[in-house]
């Protein structure tokens, strides 16, 4: 059976960034388009419906967060492949296509694609499986300090992978911001924001192969959505980290994850005294997490 698949875009507040989305679809190999909006202030939703009848539009009351807003798009998908495709990225010409093209294979269950930064500069998108051990490198600096060791920096995997090919290559996760599969799993949503598509990836495995496609291109702007409060998107995320260890690990894994993240917070409050309001708001953040903004619902 010839796979169809359906691109699924959550907004936020991007109105700029999902314009620019939806003009690269054009002329792609999809199915449908399905925009989930996370209740956008900024017109997101009424630029759609006005310009864009062609694309199926739901419309939340309440920012649902990542995770739940794509399992939302996915339960009103007809195609056989889901592409979760973050309104930051710009898909190049045929790379939809292309992403496509592995699951010919019945065994492959997930493809990401290249991301490229707007200067056109590799972003890292494709990863080793999570560890406490890959959690501590980032934390305690050694993957910035050793780079090239696959040892301290175990965990990125796109500039080794393109180093040496342009064929798909399999890989543990690749990000949720450009992630085709098959949609037998969906989000958990105890994920707010951030690491949701860790552990997705992590339940995907468990199916099939994952694959990174560097030929499939794409251009994200990253973190376009939360870009106006970095002290609490990186507690978010080390939040994301604690709870994926939670799940796959246990208490005192998520324990010894918050433990590491804290650490990390607390050496860069100590070398980087010009941003010391950040790390302290990071380092002293709750247990559970940054309260969520107010427009949100889990």
């Amino acid at each position: 059976m010839q796979n169809t698949v359906s691109v699924i875009i959550v907004s936020y507040n991007t109105l700029d960034h999902v314009k620019s989305c939806l003009n690269a679809l054009k002329d792609q190999s999809i199915h449908e388009i399905i925009v989930v909006d996370n209740a956008s202030k900024d017109g997101t939703p009424e630029f759609i419906e006005q310009n864009h009848p062609e694309v199926k539009l739901i419309k939340n009351p309440n920012n649902r967060g990542f995770g739940a807003a794509n399992n939302q798009g996915i339960a009103a998908m007809t195609g056989t492949l889901a592409f979760l495709l973050n309104s930051d990225c710009i898909s190049q010409p045929g790379s939809i296509a292309t992403l496509a093209e592995p699951f010919q294979d019945s065994q492959v269950i997930a493809t990401g694609g290249k991301l490229l930064n707007p200067d056109g500069t590799l972003q890292q998108s494709a990863c080793s499986q999570l560890t406490l051990w890959a959690v501590a490198c980032e934390q305690f600096l050694l993957e910035k300090l050793f780079p090239r060791s696959t040892f301290f920096s175990p965990y990125w995997q796109s500039a080794r992978i393109v180093s040496k090919t342009d064929q798909p290559t399999e890989v543990a996760q690749v990000m949720g911001a450009c992630l085709m599969f098959r949609p037998i799993e969906k989000f958990d949503e105890r994920f707010f924001l951030y690491c949701e598509d860790t552990e997705l990836c992590h339940r995907l495995k468990n199916h099939g192969r994952i694959f990174y496609v560097p030929q499939a291109e794409f251009t994200h702007a990253l973190g376009a959505s939360s870009s106006g409060n970095r002290w609490w998107s990186i507690a978010m995320y080390n939040r994301g980290k604690e709870l994926y260890f939670k799940i796959h690990g246990s208490p005192i894994a998520q324990f010894l994850c918050f433990s590491i993240n804290r650490h990390g917070a607390l050496l860069r409050l100590i070398i980087k005294p010009r941003e010391a309001k950040q790390w302290w708001r990071v380092l002293t953040a709750p247990f559970a997490g940054p309260a969520l903004p107010p427009d949100a619902k889990l």
